[in-house]
């Protein structure tokens, strides 16, 4: 029995010898550093061989011994198992056949149908249902791997799945820094997780922080509401607590608006967003655009603020209107009548403007419920209309949302109403109308009629159509004493077409008539300051040149003459007293 076991094991060694080992056919990432010139491994560097049922050396691997039946060996603390290994044993090189699996020092392990491993270089290729499992439960699965055991790097670029537990990420290729935990995915890269997905070309993922940094076009989209996402090109996301920070080309799109800056950041979860630089804030749906360069949104309370230089934009088919100030707020509220429906209200503080093309005005600040079309002018206001001018302590503004012009408007407290007579010519006259309560009315584009209750005063120029000459000639100048007035402008005239309770009005011919006289002591018309086109809200003031009229007092100049004159003659005629 003992020859025949001899002769047997002799038999087998003799065969073995007999057979010459071919070099591996390698992949190019495994490539010796000479081509086709086997590595020469440092002692204690070999791959060793744990455990086998059979070891076979013949023609079936070209020479080189193969291990088969619960295969185990080992390298640098490292094991792997398979149903069969191939020992390229001249350039420590391995082939793992059916069920490779490989436990790493680290404690990460990659399983597959088939590895191959360079014990010199510590890298290998898995293929065919690769997975790779991490110590903390991160899974990795595709068809091919590549793994580099020195830098502890794992690659794919045939397609692949990676899944924490929380996510699950697609990529068309992705590096894996072991030691790191962050992976770097570059192709359509898909994140997705109960609440929101994002998409890109490039980023990377930190599995111990779960925060993505995004090197390219990425996506980030609200997976219950797809309207409500996030468009960048650089930034990083917080899959975690949501927030992002984005610094290129970015866009929040949310409850129908759009959100732009240099720098921006948001938290999905609490609706928080800021931007700083060039800050926009479009709202298609309430036709209006905020520009400025800060801004923050609330979108659960559907607000939103801008600072730094902001203006907004209240957009209409015709005739926008334009707002400034240091600082604008926007929000909307439910409508008292009907809880269902929302009303959105905008407001300008401190030194606000407004621009229209038939109205603009300054105020400390204004607020404006756009659903309605009724603006509130409040602390000094003042308002243009053409040639004419309306103060006082606050001023309501009523829109019509049909005609997108100002129906009328409301003056609570010291309202004063001031029209150029003659906007052709630069002559220093006025009409003036004033009192506690003043509602102007218009017609179309221009002030066309105005009301006055309490203390209402008025200084109106009177002219007659000269039938000979065509032209009108001035008979004189009103001052009228009332509790209500009524004034109605026809063309560039004034008319007071009711007057009472109290009522006192007198007319001056234009010889008896002083300046002072012509004007209230607080008329206080003013062209400095006045908004002529939409970019002077853009400044506190535009700081124009006031004008300068000229004086329409020759009459009463000719008048006051001859009479200085008079006066002179009778004093010479008094007697002089003589001192003794």
């Amino acid at each position: 029995m003992r020859l025949i076991v001899f002769l047997f094991l002799f038999i087998s060694s003799f065969t073995l010898a007999q057979v010459t080992p071919k070099p591996v056919l390698r992949d190019p990432y495994l490539q010796n550093p000479v081509k086709n010139q086997p590595q020469k491994s440092k002692p204690g560097q070999k791959v060793k061989i744990i455990h086998a049922d059979e070891i076979n050396k013949d023609t079936k691997y070209e020479g080189n011994r193969y291990l088969t039946g619960n295969v185990i060996i080992e390298h640098q603390g490292s094991t792997l198992s398979a149903d069969e290994v191939v020992m390229y044993d001249e350039e420590n090189f391995v082939k793992a056949i059916g069920n490779a699996k490989l436990v790493n020092s680290d404690g990460s392990v990659i399983t597959s149908s088939e590895m191959e491993y360079d014990g010199n270089t510590q890298k290998g290729i898995a293929r065919k249902n690769v997975v790779l499992t991490d110590v903390k439960g991160t899974i990795i699965q595709t068809e091919t791997m590549y793994y580099d055991r020195v830098s502890n790097q794992a690659y794919f670029n045939t397609g692949g799945t990676i899944n924490d537990g929380k996510s699950t990420t697609y990529a068309k290729s992705a590096t894996y820094f072991l030691t790191t935990r962050t992976i770097d995915l570059t192709g359509r890269v898909k994140i997705v997780d109960k609440d929101y997905t994002l998409e890109g070309d490039n980023v990377v993922q930190n599995q111990n922080t779960n925060v993505v940094t995004i090197n390219g076009y990425t996506v980030i989209t609200n997976n219950k509401n797809p309207k409500n996402r996030i468009v960048t090109e650089k930034g990083t996301h917080n899959m975690n607590t949501k927030e992002s920070f984005l610094t290129k080309n970015s866009r929040i799109y949310y409850n129908d608006k759009i959100l732009t800056g240099d720098e921006m950041y948001y938290n999905q979860l609490t609706g928080f967003g800021k931007a700083t630089g060039n800050v926009t804030l479009d709202d298609p749906l309430e036709k209006r655009y905020m520009k400025g360069g800060y801004g923050e949104i609330f979108e659960k309370k559907d607000s939103s603020m801008m600072t730094k230089e902001p203006y907004a934009v209240k957009i209409f088919e015709k005739d926008s209107i334009y707002f400034a100030a240091e600082k604008i707020l926007s929000y909307q509220k439910p409508d008292t009548a009907d809880i269902t429906k929302k009303k959105s209200y905008l407001r300008a503080f401190r030194k606000a403007r407004i621009y229209k093309s038939n109205a603009q005005g300054r105020a400390d600040s204004i607020a404006f419920n756009e659903t309605d079309g009724i603006m509130h002018m409040y602390t000094d206001p003042i308002l243009w209309s053409g040639e004419k001018q309306v103060t006082g302590d606050k001023v309501e503004a009523y829109f019509n949302t049909t005609t997108e012009n100002i129906d009328s408007l409301k003056v609570i407290g010291n309202g004063f109403a001031i029209a150029k007579v003659d906007s052709l010519n630069l002559l220093d006259e006025f009409h003036q109308v004033k009192g506690k309560l003043m509602t102007v009315y218009y017609e179309g584009p221009d002030i066309k009629e105005i009301k006055v209750i309490g203390n209402a005063e008025a200084i109106t120029y009177a002219d007659e159509f000269n039938k000979k000459t065509k032209v009108n000639d001035r008979i004189g100048v009103n001052v009228s004493l009332c509790g209500i007035i009524g004034a109605l402008f026809d063309q560039r005239q004034l008319q007071i077409i009711s007057c009472s309770i109290g009522a006192v009005a007198k007319t001056y011919p234009m010889s008896q008539i002083s300046p002072q006289q012509k004007k209230f002591e607080d008329f206080n018309w003013n062209t400095k300051d006045r908004i002529r086109k939409w970019q002077d809200i853009l400044v506190d003031s535009p700081n124009y040149e006031e004008i300068k009229y000229e004086p329409n007092d020759t009459l009463y100049n000719k008048v006051q003459e001859v009479a200085e004159k008079e006066k002179a003659k009778e004093e010479a005629k008094k007697p002089k007293r003589v001192r003794k």
